[in-house]
């Protein structure tokens, strides 16, 4: 199993000063001591759970020490020795940990599954791999600033087996980014063995195949580790590339403290104990003559006074309390929602398409720390075509080509909003969201819920049928995304709204899944104006009026509503939700209590569709406006399908006729 060329540790402390050598050792002891007390915490049963680090202390801080101050660090959940390096108070770790108010997370999120850009610490979800493309995503804001800077993320052995991993790295390596990803390779992915988890000798090996530089490093050894990444960070700010890092280390505890660690043969835990970072480095000092006796009971005396201190403050805290609008207030950040009128009354006839290019070529006016990241979008300007010349008129720089690597970009996005920039990803098709959703639901959604940050990525999504594209490029997904709070999902019906929503998209600095009907690009034109203006996220817009009937749709639900409306020659009244999160109550309400009977129409497939909770709400708020049942009419319940005809059979144009003139017989 995991071992390194020798059992005993090699320092040499090069031209490293008495003063950083204690330094070094100071910021191991501090999490070891705060572990031994957690354990003990743990033990009688005052704290819940705890993920020890014992045995890895030297690459957390070493990283913590080497990097400068206002550079991330991505850490995962046995670095404690990052936050501690990076002076995070102990009463906020330990409220943290507790769940309560002054930690990170206001009690909503445990452990290290939290961030601090004050402290320039962003932490990891339970989901391996994701924070390593955050981390590409930091890396290319500080390019594409010119900054010198650089950002480092951690992952384990296990982590390398995720497509996160492949993907992060390989973007980092196209576009040149200066980030550390670091693996600390301790043996076992929980128990599961090295050998069990990739088929090459040394994780390190692993960088070739992405065309950047590896090396391989004794993790338990505090010297090397801050010595080989002082020297990385200095090379990569000057010249910007990505670098891997092995760390050899071993994990002296279990995954967490239920697993143990019986797993571990008798001599491998022994040849590690022997190896512990901490007691060979004390010994090395006082070896040296760096430190003494006396200094190290003078500085475990103050840690175990601040500790205990911090503890009684974390401890004396009370829960957080529990209030429904504090919660559902903290799903987005805050920001001015209003509608931007155009300044003056001139419009133009375009195309629902050229809405979209207008709102994006008006946004990277806007914004000149926008980026627009997508496949093929530079020089051959979308598949589309709706990015076409802006390569020339905005640059490379901005305007970006990506690797197949949807999730890992969605991530990039990220993480330059980490940096105050905003970011446009664009899939091709709606259809590719899949290879990006863990990054949508996990880390875009539930970002500023869990400890304040703000996600501002719009993701673009060429979606729907009437085109014959078949199950992989014909799919309206957004009920895929629909039931996952901290999301907004918008859906434009019109030129008008298309290019109004979307500039209110790249304005809101929230995640926003902005849906794009492919049937209606080159089929729709309307008058749009020629100034900036916003739409208002969240506020439906009544197309049509009527008293016989309401059909509440979206998307090219409106033009097919229209249609058969038309066509049977009755007074409806048409709703255009526009954004199905937020959703517009206060609309849907006055239609309903207005005509007393309910269409609910989606071209998404029916069962689990948006129209299954519109017909929930108004079942249980309206139940008494209605004359008639709520009906919805979607799709089939099956993949969309090729063929012309079985493409008319699934999509819901042909049963709305039906359904409305049964609705209004009713």
């Amino acid at each position: 199993m995991t071992k390194v060329e020798s059992p005993i540790i090699q320092y040499k402390k090069g031209k490293l000063s008495k003063k950083k050598l204690q330094a070094l050792y100071d910021g191991m002891i501090k999490p070891r001591m705060i572990e031994e007390k957690m354990l003990l915490l743990l033990r009688q049963g005052k704290i819940s759970k705890w993920f020890s680090g014992i045995g890895q202390e030297a690459i957390a801080v070493g990283v913590g020490l080497a990097l400068e101050a206002d550079e991330i660090i991505f850490p995962m959940h046995r670095n404690l020795g990052v936050f501690t390096s990076r002076e995070v108070p102990l009463a906020r770790l330990f409220a943290q940990w507790q769940g309560k108010v002054s930690g990170f997370t206001n009690g909503r999120d445990r452990s290290f599954h939290f961030g601090s850009l004050e402290y320039a610490t962003v932490g990891m979800i339970s989901h391996l791999g994701p924070q390593l493309s955050l981390a590409a995503g930091v890396a290319l804001a500080h390019k594409l600033r010119s900054e010198n800077k650089i950002s480092l993320a951690f992952t384990g052995e296990g982590g390398t087996s995720e497509g996160e991993f492949h993907e992060a790295l390989n973007v980092a390596a196209v576009w040149q980014l200066p980030v550390i990803f670091l693996v600390e390779n301790n043996g076992y992915g929980l128990s599961t063995p090295t050998r069990e988890q990739y088929n090459c000798e040394h994780i390190s090996d692993k960088g070739i195949g992405y065309g950047m530089r590896s090396v391989r490093i004794d993790g338990n050894n505090i010297i090397e580790v801050y010595q080989t990444i002082s020297k990385l960070a200095k090379e990569l700010r000057a010249n910007p590339e990505p670098v891997l890092v092995e760390c050899v280390t071993f994990r002296q505890r279990g995954h967490e403290e239920a697993s143990g660690v019986k797993y571990v043969p008798k001599d491998l835990m022994n040849y590690w104990k022997d190896r512990d970072p901490v007691n060979n480095f004390e010994q090395y000092l006082l070896g040296e003559g760096i430190i003494d006796a006396a200094y190290i009971d003078n500085l475990k005396a103050g840690i175990k006074a601040d500790i205990n201190a911090a503890i009684d403050v974390a401890f004396a805290e009370d829960v957080p309390t529990a209030d429904t609008d504090t919660e559902l207030a903290a799903l987005y950040k805050a920001h001015d929602t209003a509608a931007i009128l155009p300044s003056t009354s001139e419009t133009k006839e375009i195309r629902f398409i050229d809405a979209i290019t207008e709102a994006l070529d008006t946004g990277m006016e806007r914004y000149d720390d926008l980026v627009l990241m997508g496949q093929d979008i530079a020089d051959y300007g979308g598949v589309f075509k709706i990015t076409n010349g802006f390569l020339e008129k905005y640059g490379a720089g901005r305007v970006r080509n990506t690797p197949i690597c949807e999730s890992a970009i969605i991530g990039v996005g990220l993480g330059l909003s980490l940096t105050g920039m905003k970011a446009m990803v664009e899939m091709q098709f709606a259809d590719f969201v899949t290879c990006g959703f863990n990054q949508i639901v996990n880390n875009l959604a539930k970002l500023h819920y869990r400890w304040g940050a703000n996600a501002d990525v719009v993701v673009r999504m060429p979606c729907g049928g009437s085109v014959g594209a078949g199950p992989f490029h014909s799919q309206t997904n957004e009920a895929w995304f629909f039931k996952t709070p901290g999301l907004k999902i918008v859906y434009p019906s019109s030129p008008v709204d298309a290019k109004g929503l979307l500039l209110a998209s790249l304005a809101d600095p929230n995640p926003v899944l902005f849906f794009e009907h492919k049937a209606l690009y080159r089929s729709l034109s309307g008058e749009v104006p020629t100034d900036y203006y916003t739409i208002e996220i969240g506020k439906a817009n009544l197309v049509e009026s009527g008293d016989q009937a309401s059909i509440i749709t979206y998307g090219l639900g409106v033009k097919w509503a229209r249609e058969v409306a038309q066509k049977l020659n009755l007074s409806v009244d048409i709703l255009d939700l526009r954004s199905l999160s937020p959703l517009d109550y206060d609309a849907i309400d006055k239609t309903v209590k207005k005509t007393n009977r309910v269409i609910l129409l989606h071209e998404d497939s029916l069962v689990g569709g948006v129209g299954a909770e519109l017909s929930a709400y108004i079942a249980q708020h309206l139940f008494k406006h209605l004359d008639a049942p709520v009906m919805r009419v979607a799709s089939m319940d099956t993949p969309i399908p090729f063929a012309k005809s079985l493409e008319k059979q699934y999509l819901p144009v042909d049963r709305l006729e039906t359904a409305l003139l049964e609705l209004i017989g009713y």
